[in-house]
C-alpha cells in the first residue's frame, strides 16, 4: 500500500491526475509562503503598517487630541501616544455607536461593532472595526486552512442521535488535533 504523503509539497509530487487537488497544494503553499514573507520581517511589516495607518488617520480626533500631530514613525507613537484602557476609550466608542461618524478614533467611517465575549469585567464591549478590517480578517481566516493542513489532523465521528419521536438522526461531531513535531539535538 502506498504511503500518505506527509506535507503539501510531497502531495504535490503525486498529485498528476488530481486537478483540484493541484490546485489547492499551490494554493495553500502560496498561503504559507505569504505566512513566511510577513513573518520573516515583522519588524518592518509592523513599522510600514503603523506609518500607513497613522498617515491615512492623522486628522482622527483621538490622534489629534493627544497630540501626534502627523507622525507616523514608531518613536514618536510609543512616545506620545499613552497605554489606555476600554474604559479610556470607551466615551469615544458610545459617541460612534451613538451615531457619530466624525474621524473620532480613525479617519475611516466605521462598518460595524464586533463584541467581546464579556469574559473580562462581566460586560461586553464593543468594538469598532472599519470595512478594511473585515477584508484583513477574511484573508486571515483564509491562511487558516492551509496552516491546518500542514500541522493538524482532522477527525470526524459520526454519531447516531435519536430525536424525541425515536427516529434516528445522524449527526457529525469533529475534533483535530496539532500534530507534534519532536526535535532531539
Amino acid at each position: 500500500m502506498p504511503e500518505a504523503p506527509k506535507t503539501l509539497s510531497d502531495y504535490a509530487d503525486n498529485c498528476i491526475d488530481d486537478r483540484v487537488g493541484c490546485i489547492l497544494v499551490e494554493n495553500n503553499n502560496k498561503a504559507l509562503q505569504l505566512i513566511e514573507d510577513v513573518t520573516s520581517d515583522a519588524d518592518h511589516v509592523q513599522q510600514r503598517v503603523l506609518s500607513e495607518i497613522l498617515s491615512r488617520s492623522a486628522n482622527a480626533e483621538y490622534l489629534q487630541r493627544n497630540g501626534l500631530n502627523g507622525s507616523t514613525d514608531r518613536e514618536t507613537f510609543k512616545k506620545i501616544m499613552p497605554v489606555v484602557t476600554y474604559d479610556d476609550l470607551k466615551p469615544d466608542i458610545e459617541r460612534i455607536a451613538n451615531g457619530d461618524s466624525s474621524p473620532i478614533l480613525c479617519s475611516q467611517p466605521i462598518s460595524e461593532f464586533l463584541t467581546s465575549s464579556g469574559t473580562s469585567a462581566g460586560e461586553r464591549k464593543l468594538m469598532p472595526t472599519i470595512e478594511e478590517e473585515l477584508d484583513r480578517r477574511s484573508q486571515l481566516y483564509s491562511l487558516l486552512m492551509p496552516v491546518m493542513s500542514q500541522f493538524v489532523l482532522d477527525f470526524v465521528l459520526t454519531v447516531n442521535v435519536f430525536n424525541a419521536n425515536g427516529a434516528a438522526v445522524e449527526q457529525m461531531s469533529g475534533t483535530n488535533v496539532a500534530k507534534v513535531f519532536l526535535v532531539r539535538d
